[in-house]
């Protein structure tokens, strides 16, 4: 190792600052195997319905901006503006994450998106509103998948990860059915229909109406999170000068791209995010245009390709281990042609299982590099900090694409014009990540062999 890369490491990663997040691993330091397992289902239970909430509200927030008549660029740049601050935040989340307990992060970051929720409900443009919402998730994420890295082993992770993105997945397709289904005439009629006594709410229409009920299931998913139990993992303190963070948060970045299995999982579930957080309206914009369909019928489809999601995510939690990630690169090329072969379909019998297959791809994908990238991120600078990171990069890549695709939009250019320079966009990069892989085995042989030993030993560092 290079007298660079060891001050970096150093700086990411220093037991005495940042807390012993493998003191768990162990011998005679273990939690038991009950303690884990309730803070495991808790866990999922609070990422659940925090999820579940999130994605009805991208419903609504969209349906709120088709009733004001707002221009299609303003719905679809929904995704960007939800990403704006995981990327401008990211230096500081992962120092929250660490400095205090994890359920107590969480639970903070959803009342953060109930104010998030009110902004919108009472006459902030909803772009903010939910900015605002993202905010709150930004902040949710370091702590959500650190917490996983400091109750279980590296063997278990894979698992672990399965269970939470293919829950993740599940609160997905029925959050978006929700939200569909709350701002549907027939359901918003008999939720406007709600009076409380004596009070003017100002919620005179569907959308409205759907995210006051949302605001309750955030605060469902606040009542899981206060049932988090501790770790036992010493905490680091915050900083007095939160800008200090800014010279380590880089170095923890440069690290983690310079690490030679850290740089080619993050460059790919970085693109992976990208095309899961854009294909929410991508799906709603190529259903009005192929399908004629409406809001609620188009949440649906969403609903379809969070089936496929979850389906791949659970086969490769149960298939792959945490040093196979590399080898599924190849199938991220597929993901991207068959983006641009959606313009091509107009039946909603031949759309549905292909959605399927689209997303049982992505699921298949992201479990096994998701993975590896928390495993190395975990080894070089600890749990909280290497999240920080990766929301970082994957934010930054739905923030450019969702961009990207919302100034196509805005420029004029028609919906199955944009998907297929989108699915162009994916295949192209996902071949450039397979041959940096490739190059990466020929040239640096014996290092990348040293990291895939790591990953397969649950006690084995660096």
């Amino acid at each position: 190792m290079r007298r660079c890369d060891f001050d970096i490491a150093a700086t990411c990663y220093n037991p005495a600052h940042f807390g012993d997040t493998l003191s768990l691993h162990k011998p005679g330091a273990r939690a038991s195997a009950s303690f884990m397992k309730r803070g495991f289902y808790t866990i999922m239970a609070a990422q659940f319905f925090s999820s579940l909430a999130d994605n009805a509200l991208f419903v609504a927030a969209v349906q709120l901006l088709r009733t004001s008549h707002a221009p299609q660029w303003q719905q679809a740049a929904l995704v960007p503006m939800f990403a704006l601050f995981y990327v401008v935040l990211a230096p500081f989340v992962g120092a929250l994450a660490d400095s205090m307990p994890k359920g107590r992060v969480m639970l903070m970051s959803n009342f953060i998106k109930v104010v998030g929720c009110l902004f919108m409900l009472f006459g902030t443009h909803p772009l903010m509103a939910y900015a605002v919402v993202g905010l709150g998730a930004a902040a949710y994420s370091p702590a959500k998948y650190g917490i996983l890295t400091e109750l279980l082993p590296a063997s278990q992770l894979v698992k672990a990860n399965g269970w939470i993105e293919g829950l993740t997945i599940g609160s997905i397709i029925l959050g978006v059915l929700l939200g569909g289904q709350l701002v549907a005439p027939h359901l918003a009629r008999k939720l406007l229909a709600l009076e409380v006594p004596m009070i003017d709410t100002g919620i005179d229409t569907a959308p409205e109406a759907a995210i006051s009920v949302l605001i309750f299931v955030y605060l469902l998913a606040a009542w899981f999170n206060t049932h988090i139990p501790l770790t036992g993992v010493l905490m680091r303190p915050l900083p007095g000068n939160m800008l200090s963070l800014l010279p380590d948060f880089w170095s923890c970045n440069a690290r983690l791209w310079r690490d030679k299995l850290g740089q080619i999982s993050l460059a790919a579930t970085t693109l992976i995010w990208g095309v899961a957080g854009n294909l929410r309206f991508i799906v709603l914009a190529w259903a009005a245009a192929a399908l004629g369909y409406s809001v609620t019928q188009a949440s649906a489809l969403q609903g379809v390709v969070a089936v496929g999601m979850a389906a791949g995510a659970v086969v490769a939690s149960l298939r792959m281990r945490l040093e196979d990630g590399p080898r599924v690169i190849t199938l991220g090329i597929g993901m991207g042609l068959l983006i641009i072969l959606l313009i091509f379909i107009s039946n909603v019998w031949v759309a549905a299982p292909f959605l399927i297959l689209l997303g049982a791809l992505g699921g298949f994908l992201v479990v096994p590099m998701n993975a590896l990238l928390q495993h190395r991120g975990h080894n070089l600078m600890g749990a909280g900090r290497s999240i920080a990171v990766q929301n970082f990069n994957e934010q930054a890549c739905i923030l450019g694409l969702g961009a990207l695709y919302s100034l196509a939009t805005g420029l004029g250019l028609p919906t199955f014009g944009a998907i297929t320079g989108f699915g162009l966009v994916i295949a192209g990069f996902m071949l450039l990540i397979r041959n940096w892989h490739a190059r990466n085995c020929r040239d640096h042989a014996l290092e990348v062999q040293r990291l895939l030993t790591i990953a397969r030993n649950d006690k084995a560092q660096g």
